[in-house]
């Protein structure tokens, strides 16, 4: 028996090691090893933005009016409120894609329902929202829904940020139904029939098997796309919502000076580009770390 036990492992080992069937390497939050796991930094685009908006500053403190405050120190001036701006935006990103994370799956698992008439409707709304503009989305959240709700004696006022959160929402709803949607339908069907021959319930394979291995397959795109919606945030101040880009217009106009367009807008894209780039470095090694082999 012991002999047997020590050849199984054996076995084992050598068909982990040297099978050639699909496996998605385990997650690990520690440096990876090698050529997948390994972070390898990006082009130094940050320095770049740098150097441009120095560059920037230089020319416009040439070009303003003798007495008038550098450029730099304006920037600095005015960089609280715009901080208070772009952690709006923040916080619309983290609100609507939790909502649309949370509305998104549900709405792929619809997709592969053995329903068709739950299927046809997953999928057009899934279509309808994914292709759909962004800002079309949030104007008609702007335009349909009402400025304030009222449930019994309870007025519940709904602030133009939080329309703005819903349209984005809707987006980010149709682009992960999709996302659970193919991830599902990646893994292996004898997953499925292996689980069926244990007896277990459509509901359990998915749960319990199915799922998790999806949220390794899920996470690199889901991580790009939170990343795409925080630049989208932007899209909010056409629609009214003072978050970074209506206030940079604002203190544009409080200075009236042609010198400070374009390092302000260069700040703020240095902002941007700050909080988006890691997120984008991590989504490529993710995508390193889990791929199928």
């Amino acid at each position: 028996m012991g002999a047997g036990h020590a050849h199984s492992r054996i076995l084992a080992g050598v068909i982990a090691n040297r099978s050639d069937l699909p496996v998605v390497l385990p997650f690990r939050l520690g440096a990876g090893t090698g050529a997948a796991g390994a972070w390898r930094p990006g082009p130094p685009h940050a320095v770049a933005l740098a150097i441009a908006l120095a560059v920037f500053v230089v020319v416009g403190d040439a070009q303003a009016a003798p007495g008038t405050p550098s450029i730099l120190t304006t920037l600095l001036k005015w960089t609280p409120l715009l901080a208070t701006g772009f952690l709006l935006n923040i916080a619309i990103s983290f609100i609507a894609m939790a909502a649309g994370t949370v509305a998104g799956t549900f709405l792929g698992l619809m997709q592969i329902s053995l329903l068709a008439p739950v299927r046809g409707v997953a999928w057009f709304f899934t279509q309808f929202f994914r292709n759909a503009p962004w800002l079309v989305l949030l104007f008609y959240c702007m335009l349909l829904l009402p400025f304030e709700l009222q449930i019994g004696g309870t007025v519940i006022p709904l602030p133009a940020w939080m329309k703005a959160t819903a349209g984005l929402a809707l987006a980010v709803m149709a682009n992960v139904s999709e996302l659970v949607r193919g991830a599902v339908q990646s893994i292996p069907f004898g997953q499925w029939e292996a689980s069926e021959a244990l007896a277990f319930s459509r509901r359990q394979t998915l749960w319990m098997i199915i799922l998790p291995q999806c949220v390794k397959r899920m996470l690199p795109p889901w991580m790009n796309l939170y990343a795409i919606l925080v630049v989208g945030t932007a899209l909010a101040s056409i629609v009214g919502v003072n978050e970074s880009m209506t206030l940079t217009g604002d203190i544009l106009a409080a200075e009236n000076r042609t010198e400070l367009l374009v390092p302000m807008y260069l700040y703020l894209l240095l902002w941007f580009f700050a909080y988006c780039y890691p997120i984008a470095r991590a989504t490529v090694s993710l995508e390193r770390r889990f791929q199928v082999r």
